[in-house]
């Protein structure tokens, strides 16, 4: 899951600091988030998914479809 945040984020170009102002969290936390040193918050989990226009699925990797 840690990886594909990451992907994604990078996949939209898009720095740490642009993904932490959307979430309203700091880069340190965002960063944690990718990094595995922090579990990602269900409201979290929620705003990538329809940020990136994901399903949570795909995120928690639990499937490979992209599409929501």
């Amino acid at each position: 899951m840690y990886k594909r945040i990451r992907d994604l984020r990078e996949d939209h170009d898009l720095t740490q600091k642009q993904i932490a102002k959307i979430l309203n969290c700091s880069q340190q936390v965002y960063s944690n988030y990718e990094l595995g040193q922090r579990d990602i918050p269900t409201d979290v989990l929620i705003a990538l998914s329809k940020y990136y226009k994901v399903s949570t699925d795909y995120i928690l990797g639990l499937s490979d479809n992209h599409k929501k």
